[in-house]
């Protein structure tokens, strides 16, 4: 066994192993419906059915170097992926939650895929332009693109709250990678966690209540895979954050958007140290 899919029940704290894998999976979202997962893994896409786990291939038509930057609409009809054809070059593509032809969204790359509004209406991600990365919107039809925020600082993982008020991502542009939360717009950008841990990846509770996110030993470079990393819970105003649970992962654990949908659970990915 390589990887370990697991959901972990947050008021108690208890681990559920769903599928185990020689496979390299990585990044399971929750369909809304709450009956199925969807990771990536070799390339390609999954479905991973709760009820009787097993990884079920999703047509992506001439998609075949997705990474781990992928999601659903909110009304459980479509998918959003990140394809890479070579190194820099991540476009963000649409196509049938049963898979189908996908359409290219962005114009520019490298653009990577993290959050869809909860009103269906625009797609957040992480952009590099002008060799500076930043965090940029565009409608989820694809049109023009918004770059929301920018600077010589890096930028990733922008999510929505469900309230549609607030895009919360990280960066390093306080000194040390740590969590922040910026209006819709990109106004009001503020600071949200401010501990020794290197923080990445912040993903809003469908309800609005609660943060959570992967948080790395202090002075880890980037978000690199094979690491001891914990998830943590935060409140959504702020506050201070709890440890869920401590595993050997990182890069693969949680880049997307993992939560069931009524609160009560998180998806995640936990790597094997000698597989």
């Amino acid at each position: 066994m390589f990887a370990s899919v697991e959901t972990l029940e947050i008021a108690t704290g208890e681990a559920r192993v769903v599928l185990e894998t020689d496979l390299h999976v990585e990044a399971p979202n929750w369909t809304p419906d709450g009956k199925a997962l969807i990771v990536n893994a070799e390339g390609r896409l999954f479905r991973l059915p709760l009820e009787a786990p097993r990884l079920e291939p999703i047509d992506t038509g001439a998609l075949t170097s997705l990474n781990n930057d992928h999601g659903i609409s909110p009304d459980g009809q479509t998918l959003v992926v990140s394809q890479s054809p070579g190194r820099g070059t991540s476009e963000i593509h649409t196509l049938p939650v049963t898979g189908g032809t996908p359409r290219r969204i962005t114009d520019q790359a490298p653009s990577w895929w993290h959050g869809w509004s909860a009103d269906g209406a625009d797609l957040a991600y992480t952009c590099r332009r002008d060799d500076q990365f930043g965090i940029a919107t565009c409608p989820a039809t694809g049109g023009n693109e918004t770059v929301l925020i920018t600077s010589a600082h890096h930028y990733d993982g922008p999510d929505y709250t469900p309230d549609g008020q607030w895009i919360w991502f990280n960066s390093d542009r306080g000194g040390k990678m740590n969590l922040w939360r910026m209006r819709r717009d990109g106004s009001e950008a503020q600071e949200m966690t401010h501990g020794d841990s290197v923080d990445w990846f912040p993903h809003p509770s469908p309800d609005g209540a609660n943060v959570c996110y992967l948080a790395y030993p202090p002075g880890t470079e980037g978000h690199p895979f094979g690491r001891d990393v914990e998830l943590r819970l935060m409140p959504a105003g702020g506050g201070p954050p709890r440890r869920l649970l401590a595993l050997f992962g990182g890069q693969g654990t949680l880049n997307v958007p993992s939560w069931s949908p009524d609160s009560r659970h998180f998806a995640y990915v936990r790597y094997s140290r000698n597989p």
